[in-house]
């Protein structure tokens, strides 16, 4: 390239040469504004909408896994138990009724009945008796035995079903299996979830069973100090625990890798899409070695979720545990409809002693600011709540969950932060006292009471505005075998989505708002079809409904209006000025005679709609 040619009797660029230098530089500037704000969002109240935070964490960079020699890891099958393999197809097939589940897939393992067929070694035996299992949960039941197998899997369960355990226990198999950790080296199994709750639980579980085999588990989530956790995985860890984000920044930063990861765990893999992670998500699983083994947990089944299905796991077993995305039958669910939003209020204060009488209560708001509002209302009713919102820090939040564990304070208000992840048995009672966004969330919001079997109660206040959402709590109510309160129904059948969807076969025949201003009923061809008398198919009679006959009332209030307001000219000089005719006589046109007055008066009296 041609040298520019420089005047040396000129030390500095004029303003013209520095915009051709800076657009030089920048050939995006101007294009792409960086400068302005975002256009602010309000909701239906009027109050601005925060804007989501952005997801700042670049996903990690594609490699070839070619180019890298795996070291070969120890892929044990599963041996089923003498008596579970003896089944016939029939009796595995009554089974899986009996448990209530749906399995899908490449010759699927059979289900257990109990935890001696799961071959454990004796100290987790123990260990998994001291933690108070019984009996294997349905999940448990189906999904061990494949986990164990080497086999990749998706569990589609309902909240509260022990599917923590569910992949907990393989994993530990799993480890101890394959050789020891030299220094240096990465996780073996690596478990994601969406939120920093749900991963502090699995990591607390993960290190309770760890701790029988001396396996060091480390929990790496955003909020938690960086450099500690990243010292925690220099000293080496066969397992992590990890938001999806973290892990990545962990990588970067070259605290851990991922090479020797064979056996990946995605928990709530729903929520991680529906929080914006799904390419942070498909980065670590594509950083993974590709013959892993690995298990997708979700309480939904969206299509998202099918496809990263196909894109990271190998002929998975695919188990269902009841509807897919269906409420916790172990939840009696109340719907409680208010005319009045304040009653909600009122209400509460009325059942509050009951409830607490149970045990805990949980009490979920939408909105910041209303979860804020009932917090100080109760206190000023001299109960002792405490409030966990997305806006308090990290430690703010772990010191709020830990009082609420450990029944130190029995009443917590939460926004939707709280949904998900929070295991704490003596919730018994959940009150949804706004509802929720969607239906997924209050699906969540109220699978925190009804853990792992025990029963738990939910109610969701409903007011006469929530008619939309109506619709899908009545067949929440249905898709859980629960009673659908009348009220509840009616108040769904005023939105036109549930309505139209509810009776596709035309025969029931529902006129919510009422005959209408002017309205008049069709006449039929027949007499009544029980023998009644013939009805009188005029105007609207009836003294009953929300019509209450509007038509007569408004004729008579037009009346009186006109009568009160008209006044009647005293000029009476326009008569002399009338034909003798009168104003609506008939022009007298060429070659006809006129009309005489006393004919025009017959004719005109015919055509009256007075006479």
């Amino acid at each position: 390239a041609k040298a520019k040619g420089v005047r040396g009797d000129i030390d500095d660029e004029d303003d013209e040469e520095s915009y051709y230098r800076y657009m030089e530089e920048n050939p995006m500037a101007g294009v792409v504004d960086e400068g302005s704000d975002a256009e602010m969002e309000y909701d239906e109240d009027g109050n601005p909408i925060a804007p989501p935070r952005r997801k700042d964490i670049d996903p990690l960079p594609a490699i070839d896994h070619t180019e890298i020699e795996y070291a070969p890891f120890e892929k044990n099958p599963y041996d089923a138990h003498e008596e579970i393999a003896a089944l016939s197809a029939a009796q595995v097939d009554n089974l899986r009724k009996a448990l209530g589940i749906k399995v899908t897939g490449l010759v699927p393992p059979h289900p257990v009945a109990s935890f001696a067929h799961f071959n454990f070694d004796e100290n987790l035996m123990k260990a998994i008796r001291k933690a108070d299992y019984t009996q294997p949960t349905p999940i448990q039941a189906q999904a061990i035995p494949a986990a164990l197998g080497g086999r990749d899997m998706i569990g589609i369960a309902k909240t509260g079903s022990g599917k923590t355990a569910a992949f907990i226990w393989p994993m530990l198999v799993h480890i101890m299996d394959q050789k020891e950790l030299q220094p240096g080296d990465g996780p073996i199994g690596l478990i994601l979830a969406p939120t920093r709750e749900l991963s502090l639980q699995i990591y607390n579980e993960a290190k309770r069973f760890g701790k029988v085999y001396n396996i060091y588990v480390v929990c790496c989530y955003g909020g938690g100090s960086k450099w500690e956790q990243s010292k925690a995985l220099e000293q080496g860890a066969e397992i992590v625990v990890a938001t999806p984000g973290r892990m990545i920044d962990m990588v970067k930063m070259k605290a851990t890798n991922l090479k020797r990861v064979s056996f990946l765990v995605l928990d709530e893999a729903d929520k991680m899409f529906n929080m914006g992670f799904e390419p942070q998500v498909r980065s670590i699983c594509n950083h993974v070695r590709p013959d892993r083994q690995t298990l997708l947990f979700s309480a939904t089944f969206k299509k998202r979720i099918e496809k990263l299905a196909r894109d990271v796991l190998t002929d998975p077993v695919r188990i269902v545990q009841g509807d897919l995305g269906e409420a916790n039958e172990d939840v009696t669910q109340h719907m409680m409809v208010f005319s009045n939003p304040q009653h909600k209020w009122n209400w509460l204060l009325a059942k509050l002693v009951q409830f607490l009488s149970e045990g805990s209560v949980l009490i979920f708001v939408t909105k910041k600011a209303d979860a804020e509002q009932v917090a100080n209302n109760l206190k000023l009713k001299e109960y002792d709540p405490v409030l966990l919102h997305g806006d308090m820090d990290q430690a703010d939040r772990n010191r709020v969950i830990m009082q609420f564990k450990k029944r130190e304070v029995d009443i917590m208000v939460a926004t939707d932060v709280a949904a998900r992840g929070l295991d704490i048995p003596h919730i018994k009672t959940v009150v949804n006292y706004d509802i929720a966004r969607d239906i997924d969330t209050h699906t969540h919001r109220i699978g925190r009471t009804g853990r792992a079997g025990e029963k738990g109660t939910a109610y969701t206040l409903v007011t006469e505005k929530d008619k939309e959402f109506a619709g899908h709590l009545v067949r929440n109510l249905e898709g859980a075998n629960q009673d659908v309160p009348q009220d509840l129904l009616n108040l769904a059948m005023q939105s036109s989505w549930f309505k139209k969807n509810r009776f596709k076969s035309g025969k029931a025949k529902i006129n919510v708002g009422g005959a209408g201003l002017g309205y008049r009923e069709r006449p039929s061809s027949s007499a009544d079809a029980s023998g009644g008398a013939p009805t009188n198919h005029g105007a609207v009679k009836s003294t009953k409904g929300p019509a209450t006959d509007r038509l007569s009332a408004m004729k008579e209030t037009f009346k009186n209006q006109y009568s009160s307001q008209f006044k009647a000219s005293t000029d009476r000089t326009w008569e002399k000025t009338l034909p003798p005719q009168g104003v609506f006589a008939p022009p007298s046109l060429p070659g006809m005679e006129p009309q005489s007055s006393s004919q025009a008066e017959t004719k005109k009296a015919k055509k009256s709609r007075w006479n």
